[in-house]
């Protein structure tokens, strides 16, 4: 397990963020990022999650006026996993990819295909 203070997980979801390609970035619509410190009691190893309704999903009508989609990391599960930062920030990375995937409606068995998994 490797601590990393809150600051500096913001910090490094931050850079996560910034290293997706900026056309990518683009593309994303009504999305909010969060991060939390444990996921759900049911689910205590969850990395994060998307919760919204995909792209590939939305029908063009009413979408205009939801709230915003949400994608939370948990840095409790995300810090116990790993062993060094290095291990952490690449992991976090990773999250980050895999949860905006889910956002272009990706799922997580083709994305365990593409090595995101």
């Amino acid at each position: 397990m490797i601590e990393m203070s809150e600051a500096d997980f913001e910090a490094a979801v931050a850079d996560a963020l910034d290293a997706v390609p900026a056309e990518l970035m683009q593309l994303l619509d009504n999305v909010a990022f969060f991060i939390d410190d444990e996921p759900p009691p049911e689910e205590p190893d969850l990395l994060g999650v998307y919760e919204g309704v995909a792209l590939t999903e939305r029908d063009g009508g009413w979408d205009t006026l939801r709230l915003p989609d949400r994608i939370v990391l948990f840095r409790g599960p995300l810090m116990r996993m790993c062993e060094s930062r290095d291990e952490l920030l690449d992991e976090i990375e990773v999250t980050v990819v895999h949860e905006i995937a889910h956002h272009f409606g990706i799922d997580d068995a083709h994305l365990h295909d593409l090595g995101w998994g």
